[in-house]
């Protein structure tokens, strides 16, 4: 349990979710972590849960000046960071905004999805850059989705965030092999993940596990993947075991991309 060991971790979006399931794992494999987000009533709250090794700062993404003194205030305290995961994201319906097609969304809407998804993950890669620069090493993590990977129509600005953050992840991976730096990028792509954003639309009802099943019904693995199960690949990224990944996105989706149709036969009950 001690593939992290000794390492220092920033991961954003952390007070619940994947983030939470992240660091969590970081901090049962050795490392020291930095749990960031905009709601401190929540961060506070995982981080004393989580341990003494977990820090909760709070780091609005979309403000440079945020990232600039939340490193800082790592770097004066450890010297270095090691692992820096870009997790934090909005859908774009957290206000009841529903309307996010490529016809009717706002420019506003558009923009306000943007300005978490992408314009974070540029500020968040950035001030990675920056603080590993001076060991030369390190391991960027950027969260995209499989939505990054396909065209969603009726969430429109999602996708195409999703999708920048792809392409910046390779971007990054260059720029840092072409400074000569150990610093690694790459994407995680996950599909449909069981996090508390799901909830209101699956609900405590009897129909609950109906719902699931007609969500997943695509899903050759028939099921929702789980926060851990990305933590877990978060982990291998981070470690000293990925040391020849850059650049590379890695899709955790039960199996869904690995067809152009991916609807399996019907099972017995």
């Amino acid at each position: 349990m001690n593939r992290l060991r000794g390492k220092i971790a920033l991961v954003t979006g952390a007070a619940r979710g994947i983030g939470e399931a992240i660091a969590n794992a970081f901090l049962n494999e050795g490392a020291s972590v930095y749990l960031s987000d905009i709601n401190d009533e929540l961060g506070l709250k995982t981080a004393k849960k989580l341990g003494e090794s977990a820090k909760y700062v709070r780091l609005d993404v979309r403000k440079e000046q945020d990232w600039a003194s939340v490193t800082k205030s790592i770097i004066d305290a450890h010297g270095i960071i090691d692992v820096v995961v870009n997790n934090a994201g909005i859908t774009g319906f957290e206000n009841g905004n529903l309307v996010h097609d490529p016809e009717n969304a706002s420019l506003e809407a558009w923009r306000t999805v943007h300005q978490t998804n992408l314009d974070g993950v540029f500020l968040g890669c950035k001030y990675a850059i920056k603080a590993m620069r001076q060991r030369g090493a390190g391991s960027i993590i950027n969260i995209s989705s499989r939505s990054g990977l396909v065209g969603i129509p009726g969430a429109a600005a999602y996708a195409s965030s999703k999708a920048a953050v792809r392409n910046h992840t390779k971007s990054v991976a260059l720029y840092c092999a072409e400074q000569g730096l150990q610093i690694r990028c790459n994407s995680i792509h996950p599909a449909a993940i069981l996090t508390p954003m799901w909830e209101p639309i699956l609900g405590n009802g009897p129909d609950r596990e109906a719902r699931m099943a007609d969500i997943v019904r695509d899903t050759p693995l028939r099921r929702f993947g789980l926060p851990e199960e990305v933590a877990a690949l978060a982990v291998l990224l981070a470690s000293d075991e990925a040391t020849y990944i850059t650049g590379a996105e890695l899709n955790i989706d039960g199996g869904i991309l690995a067809g152009s149709v991916a609807s399996p036969g019907a099972r017995d009950a």
